[in-house]
Formats: C-alpha cells, structure tokens, sequence
C-alpha cells in the first residue's frame, strides 16, 4: 500500500509539473506582432567590441553648469525674475509694461484684473524653476483660494491653487495639468508659505500640414516630490471643451491673473533652455 501511495503520489508532482498548454499563435497574432516596430540602435550595430576603449568617447566635451545654492539660477539660466523688477516681462493683453505688483521681499504679486502676464521671450524645450505662495489669510474655497496658473509655450496650464483642506476637482488642483492630468501627489506646505515647481517641458512637434506628430510632455517636482512624470500633455488647456492641438512654436512663459483676488506670489524664476 505504502508503494502504491508514493507512486500515486510521484504521479502527481509529475503531472502538475508539466508545462501548461501555450495560447495559440492564430495568423491574426503573428500579424499584429510582426507589425510592432523593433528598436535597434545604429551605433551598436556591426562586430561586438572586445576591449574596453572600443565603447569610449571623448567628444564632444560635455558644457560645465555652475550650480549655485539651492534654487538659485546655475550659471547657464536664463533669470526672469529676482525680485529687482518686472523688465523681463508684459502686459498678455495689450503688451505694454506688466502691472503686477513689485514687492520690497523681492517678490510679485497678482494685481487683481489687470490680466496675465508673459515673457518678452519665447522658448520651447526648457528646465524651469519657479516659486508661489498662496496668501496666509484664507478667504475663499474650491478654486477661488490662491488660483492663478503657469502656461507653457503661453498655453500648457500647470495648476497653482490653494488646496490645503481645500478640495476641488483632481484634474483641477495644485499641480495637474489643467483639465487634464491629476498630479501624482498633494505636496503643498502651509498656506502662505513658499513652494517650488521644477519642471522639465517639451514643446510638441508638427509635420508640415500642421498634424500633431509628437506630444508635448512635461515632468514636474512640487517642493522635491515628483507629481508629473513625463506626462503626455493632450492638447490646450480650457476651462470648457476638449484639448485642441492648433501648430505652433516657441511661446512664452504665461503666468495667470485669475481674477478673483487670489493674491498669489512670485518669485526666483529661471530658465534653461534645453
């Protein structure tokens, strides 16, 4: 009995190790594989190099940034704003000299309906630094409390709001992509106090019809945390409709007056173009 027990038993283990019946491969399948486009790099293409120096290079030399203390312009950046003046940037509605408040703590604040204001210079592919506070005293709720926005290529809105016990719509608070991309992550300090966005854009491409042929993409650090993570930017940002994808270049850096004494600030914001 025992024997009969262990060979019962060896025939299990057997039978359960037995490679599981493979799906089968219909010419439907085989077609849709075959059409996936394989990635292969020209530059490693030819005999596999035997020795270490065959897969080293020296040029071009790589350009040296000077870093700076933390948050500070490198060496190669472009500086929008120190807190010395507003030079760098204009009125969105008329062009004239931008009327935003200049305070003596060498940041701007929003003056209340007078509109946007934007860069004299247009970029496309940029690292951009830049900080904001929401006034301390709250006033209001949803998106009327410390509502104002960064717009990309003067189009793209990075959300800036308020939402310390504040909740709003996801796709709509601090750090989304307006409308579109809920951030990865709430990482707001206290009201009235300085936060920092860090944010790597890359404008769209257009082919000569002006069909979009390449997504605008965006990853962004709120005060460290990574809430944007090469994120696909579909298109414009309304407050009502769908993302359109009209062509277009370089555009400048937009910052929003949403008009409802949101009071937000402003200061050390930088460039690098990439």
């Amino acid at each position: 009995m025992k024997r009969l027990l262990c060979l019962m038993t060896l025939s299990a283990l057997v039978f359960s190790c037995k490679e599981a019946p493979k799906p089968e491969m219909t010419e439907d399948t085989v077609e849709k594989i075959e059409q996936v486009p394989v990635i292969t790099y020209e530059e490693y293409s030819g005999t596999e190099p035997t020795t270490p120096e065959e897969t080293e290079y020296y040029e071009p030399k790589v350009p040296v940034v000077t870093p700076n203390a933390k948050g500070a312009a490198p060496s190669d950046a472009i500086v929008l704003f120190d807190g010395s003046d507003l030079d760098a940037w204009i009125s969105s509605n008329d062009s004239t000299a931008a009327p935003w408040h200049l305070n003596k703590n060498g940041s701007m604040t929003v003056k209340d309906k007078t509109g946007n204001i934007q860069t004299k210079q247009n970029f496309g592919d940029i690292q951009l630094h830049i900080e904001w506070k929401s006034p301390a005293e709250v006033r209001r709720e949803g998106q009327n409390r410390g509502n104002s926005g960064i717009f990309l290529n003067g189009i793209y809105e990075i959300q800036v709001l308020d939402n310390n016990d504040n909740d709003t719509y996801v796709n709509g608070q601090v750090g989304s992509i307006y409308k579109q991309g809920p951030p990865l992550a709430m990482a707001s300090v206290p009201s009235g106090e300085w936060n920092t966005y860090d944010i790597i854009y890359h404008m769209p491409e257009f082919n000569a019809d002006g069909g979009k042929i390449k997504s605008a993409t965006v990853t962004v650090l709120h005060n460290g945390i990574l809430i944007q993570d090469h994120t696909e930017i579909k298109g414009t940002t309304p407050y009502i409709g769908w993302p359109k994808n009209d062509p277009h270049g370089k555009g400048p850096l937009m910052l929003q007056d949403h008009g409802d004494n949101s009071r937000v600030s402003y200061r050390n914001i930088w460039v690098r173009e990439l």
